[in-house]
């Protein structure tokens, strides 16, 4: 694994004094993906765990179906002279999928908190989901717990402040994995390749993540088939309008004090308090 974290001496200033000091700071590279042989994206992504990103990427994105529409895959560095060398992510992927990617005809240039660079069309804006399908029922204080416990387990985070975090979590709060990255996008993609590599049913859980949730998130999640997703920050009337279509329940604020449940059309939130 690529050294997560560089080193810089700020000079750190307070009120009272100043003074230098070694720190951590967050890494930030380039990754480019191929399909085929044909250059497809270039996102910006923290150094790390890069093959779970380029399979929630491609699921996601709707490049792929499932984690068998890759025939093969490997991750390089990019052989140009660079300071800040770069990664080239190469997938072979299966004839249809191949097909239906080059009818998108889009080239997106990926940048931390963008969602929709490249994007030529407003139909490949929103790409219509299917209902997600699960039984999962979880009680409110479980989500709210797991929230509360989620800092403690984001690990790089701790060393350099600058990284999100994507969650998947048993209804019994157990947190099962936790992916982080400088985008909130690459986090919840890079949650959905580890997913998918180790075959972890997305019906089974809840996602969480230490972001504002924007419908693309609602729509990565759907279209993996997580039926909850509950966001530390605000959201969006589009996000609450694709969950309510996806029926995907949608929770947002989730902190300290409490969370709002903006939209739960399966009931999956068990309230557990009278007259509610």
């Amino acid at each position: 694994m690529a050294e997560p974290t560089d080193h810089s001496q700020p000079r750190i200033w307070r009120p009272d004094r100043s003074w230098i000091e070694q720190r951590d700071v967050a890494r930030e590279i380039p990754l480019a993906l191929e399909y085929n042989c044909v250059s497809h994206a270039v996102m910006m992504v923290s150094p790390f765990d890069l093959e779970d990103f380029i399979l929630g990427f491609s699921l996601t994105e709707g490049i792929i179906d499932n984690i068998h529409d890759v025939i093969e895959h490997t991750i390089g560095s990019d052989d140009k002279p660079n300071p800040h060398k770069g990664r080239v992510a190469r997938l072979e992927i299966t004839p249809a999928c191949f097909q239906r990617l080059d009818e998108f005809k889009r080239s997106l240039a990926g940048r931390t908190g963008c969602g929709l660079c490249g994007v030529d069309r407003l139909e490949h804006a929103i790409r219509p989901l299917h209902p997600v399908k699960s039984q999962l029922s979880v009680k409110a204080e479980v989500i709210h717990d797991s929230m509360q416990r989620l800092k403690a387990e984001q690990v790089q985070n701790h060393i350099t402040g600058a990284l999100h975090a994507a969650a998947f979590v048993a209804p019994d709060g157990k947190i099962l994995c936790v992916r982080e990255d400088i985008g909130r996008h690459n986090a919840l993609d890079k949650l959905i390749g580890h997913m998918m590599r180790h075959k972890i049913a997305p019906a089974d859980g809840f996602a969480l993540i230490t972001s504002r949730c924007s419908f693309e998130m609602v729509h990565k999640c759907a279209s993996f088939g997580i039926p909850v997703l509950a966001a530390v920050s605000a959201t969006t009337d589009l996000a609450i309008h694709l969950a309510q279509d996806a029926d995907l329940t949608l929770v947002a604020f989730a902190r300290k004090e409490g969370m709002n449940i903006y939209c739960d059309p399966k009931g999956r939130i068990n309230l557990a308090q009278e007259g509610i």
